[in-house]
């Protein structure tokens, strides 16, 4: 496996790629004017964002290999592990950019409240954001100005106006992904299908009683997607949170079984995957707006 390479800061990385530091806690990198990358495992402990514009080798992350198509945004968060490999020689030089800003460059500030809101950073890489050329051409705005403001000499806007524009990008980045999961339609409905044959089989069995209710993690594994990028999929199609959708599918499937006579409430309860019957009977009346032997007797 090799070594894992940390950076822990700004400087670090910059000066792996013979890159000036303009701020300590952020570096806007074009890869064209650096020299050709170490491959290796690495980790960061900042937030990166790249924008990859030529194929230019896979990029493990994760379980995933991700072949980097041109205008490519990948967002990684601290601590994440990336792998970078080029199988082919001579190595292809690198074309693209990358911003790089510590979470020390946020504290304070209402993005460093709302960072975890961006779920994008959680997404495995082959959950990448395509974008257009127009989109491409936004990106590279925002980059630039960020720029524009490391070359400023550092003063009391500084740090204002470039954390402006971060939330800036991260925003428009938001709308990109919005805009991914609507073309990508004919994928999310794949997946939603995928998901309700995966729930449909999990409760025809003897798994509910063995090991609960799934959860949502569970589910995106099967699917082989992230957690966050499941989730905000399942939210944009349907309007409900996965767990919701988990939820309901787990009453809907209660209502069939509570018209058998012969099972309690309690068994049932058990054969869904509810270790307490208390818990199912408080989430039936919270979705159907009655109790299950109300249920029963009502029907």
């Amino acid at each position: 496996m090799g070594t894992v390479v940390k950076y822990d800061n700004i400087f670090q990385y910059n000066e792996s790629r013979g890159v000036e530091t303009l701020h300590p806690l952020v570096s806007v990198i074009d890869f064209s004017k650096c020299g050709p990358a170490r491959f290796e495992r690495q980790v960061y402990g900042f937030y990166t964002i790249f924008l990859k514009e030529v194929k230019c080798g896979d990029l493990r992350y994760g379980r995933n290999y991700y072949d980097y198509q041109e205008g490519t945004l990948v967002f990684m968060a601290p601590g994440q592990v990336v792998e970078v490999e080029v199988k082919d020689k001579p190595q292809v030089p690198p074309k693209g950019r990358a911003l790089l800003f510590h979470p020390d460059l946020l504290r304070g500030t209402s993005l460093g409240r709302n960072i975890a809101g961006y779920t994008f950073f959680s997404y495995e890489v082959n959950e990448a954001l395509h974008l257009s050329e127009q989109e491409r051409q936004v990106v590279m705005d925002c980059l630039q100005n960020i720029q524009s403001e490391l070359k400023h000499a550092i003063d009391k806007h500084s740090r204002t106006l470039i954390v402006s524009n971060i939330e800036l990008l991260l925003n428009y980045s938001t709308r990109f992904y919005e805009r991914q999961f609507i073309t990508r339609n004919n994928v999310n409905r794949d997946v939603l299908a995928g998901f309700e044959r995966l729930l449909g089989d999990y409760f025809a069995g003897d798994r509910p009683e063995r090991d609960g209710v799934p959860s949502v993690r569970w589910c995106a594994e099967q699917l082989h997607l992230s957690a966050n990028y499941f989730g905000d999929l399942v939210k944009k199609e349907t309007g409900k949170s996965a767990q919701e959708y988990i939820q309901l599918k787990v009453i809907d499937i209660a209502k069939e079984r509570i018209f058998d006579p012969g099972r309690s409430i309690s068994e049932i309860a058990y054969s869904l995957g509810f270790r307490y019957p208390q818990h199912f009977t408080r989430l039936f009346k919270k979705v159907v707006g009655c109790s299950p032997n109300e249920y029963r007797t009502a029907n």
